[in-house]
């Protein structure tokens, strides 16, 4: 018969643990080494990535591979997405309870844009078990990469498309501007995946405060294979409301006019302007 420290030995080496994790933006080329072992030595991975070879190639790599595509609305059902993450946390969650080790694989940076890797690492935690997350390589970087832009130049700021409408946001029109899932702008249902070309204006129509219409933005989506290429149209920003957008869609407004010193700084400093790069 067991002891009663055996079994709290055995109960203690059965804690479930779970790790979500990155899976970059191109297929199996952009995925950390330690992000990929835990991968092959999860009891269960759980996948949201957004096609068929993604979602194959986890296949390959380990034996027990559960989509959460799913628990998203199907056909014509209207679903909050409240919802759909709740049932998705519960599902990973399940897993961990029974004392495995689970592994959360998501599209790009699991931290970023993605709440279900949040959600379930503050629940597990809640509960008592190990919840890390891994990083990956996100869409931002790959935007600076393929736009060839330094960031670092002239400074950036950014904002979900529709929180920066709906909040008193205020851009700096001297740095780069980026709004992310610009094809929902405006819509705050949680319902509908898509935005409408008047929302799209009125979004025009805000930015205008800070922006000439004339004004060149650039619409990006990173690729998600190898043999593809990124999306990169540019266009006036009075345009915007009539571009094809897809959910990962993302709205770069590049610096409108120059950076200017601050001359109470640099007399603070005892810094001479003609000595500024």
């Amino acid at each position: 018969m067991m002891t009663r420290q055996q079994s709290k030995i055995a109960t203690d080496t059965k804690k479930g643990r779970l790790i979500c994790v990155g899976t970059g933006l191109q297929l199996a080329g952009q995925i950390g080494a330690l992000s990929l072992s835990y991968i092959e030595h999860a009891d269960v991975v759980f996948s949201l990535v957004p096609d068929g070879f993604s979602e194959r190639w986890l296949m390959s790599l380990n034996t027990d591979v559960r989509s959460l595509q799913p628990y998203y609305a199907q056909h014509d059902e209207v679903k909050n997405r409240r919802d759909t993450y709740t049932q998705m946390v519960n599902a990973i969650l399940d897993e961990v309870r029974k004392g495995k080790l689970v592994v959360c694989a998501l599209y790009g940076h699991p931290g970023v844009f993605a709440c279900v890797g949040h959600l379930s690492i503050k629940k597990a935690r809640t509960e008592g078990f190990e919840a890390n997350m891994l990083p990956g390589i996100s869409a931002e970087a790959c935007l600076w990469a393929d736009l060839g832009i330094d960031p670092g130049n002239s400074g950036q700021q950014s904002f979900e498309a529709t929180q920066f409408m709906l909040y008193h946001h205020v851009p700096d029109p001297t740095t780069h501007l980026l709004l992310w899932q610009i094809a929902l702008a405006g819509e705050h249902t949680l319902t509908q995946f898509s935005s409408t070309k008047d929302k799209l204006q009125i979004l025009v129509e805000h930015l205008h405060q800070w922006y000439p219409l004339n004004h060149e933005v650039i619409i990006y989506e990173a690729a998600n294979l190898p043999f593809q290429s990124p999306v990169i149209e540019r266009m006036p920003l009075s345009l915007l409301p009539e571009a094809r957008l897809t959910t990962i869609s993302t709205l770069l407004i590049p610096p409108a006019r120059p950076m200017t010193l601050n001359h109470e700084m640099l007399a603070k400093l005892g810094i001479i302007e003609s000595d500024i790069g």
